[in-house]
């Protein structure tokens, strides 16, 4: 976990501005993006992940996405889409958010194989709009409960679409290492406006 500290003071590095704030500067300089396109683009993103998903060649899931970190192909591709479910537990059922909700991993003997890893988003997806559909206040202002306080659902809204796509970054990248073209791969114009990390395994 991120923690800036000067002095007895400290903060938790969850949101860019509050950062900013600490460190005495005007701002962090980025524009967050309106709910409504956030959504557009996380949707966007899911839905690229599943069909990454499907991509993936079933003898590989076991295998690291990256040689020095201890979380399998299997893994990465499941938490992508844990990321949005533990959102949904925050801003539906009021479940305080930590850090560790995002990464819980599948229930043994489930998400074994692609296929069922994609159906399992495509289920988080389809609550993802329905969520949006039904929610009055659409701005996002409202308050939600996490570990560092109770920031307004904006900003976690945001963090959890970075989060999302930053890892569908990175299945791209290693369907690109298996030889294998992203189907309908992610631009740059589909990710403009997210905070992502510049490095792609940050």
């Amino acid at each position: 976990m991120p923690v800036l500290a000067q002095g007895d003071q400290y903060i938790f590095c969850q949101n860019l501005e509050d950062v900013a704030e600490f460190v005495g500067l005007q701002g962090s300089g980025h524009t967050p993006l309106p709910a409504a396109a956030l959504m557009t683009k996380w949707i966007k993103v899911l839905r690229a992940a599943e069909r990454y998903v499907r991509q993936l060649p079933s003898d590989r899931l076991d295998e690291r996405a990256i040689d020095n970190r201890d979380r399998s192909l299997r893994l990465l591709s499941h938490h992508i889409f844990r990321v949005a479910e533990a959102f949904l537990e925050t801003a539906i059922d009021g479940v305080e958010y930590r850090t560790n909700n995002a990464n819980i991993t599948p229930e043994d003997g489930t998400c074994t194989a692609a296929e069922e890893i994609a159906e399992y988003g495509d289920g988080i997806v389809e609550r993802l709009e329905h969520w949006w559909s039904q929610l009055k206040d659409k701005s996002c202002r409202q308050p939600v409960q996490t570990f560092y306080g109770t920031p307004p659902m904006h900003q976690l809204f945001e963090r959890s679409t970075w989060h999302s796509a930053q890892h569908t970054r990175q299945l791209m990248a290693v369907l690109d290492r298996c030889g294998i073209e992203p189907q309908g791969r992610l631009t740059a114009e589909d990710l403009a406006g997210l905070p992502l990390p510049e490095g792609l395994w940050e």
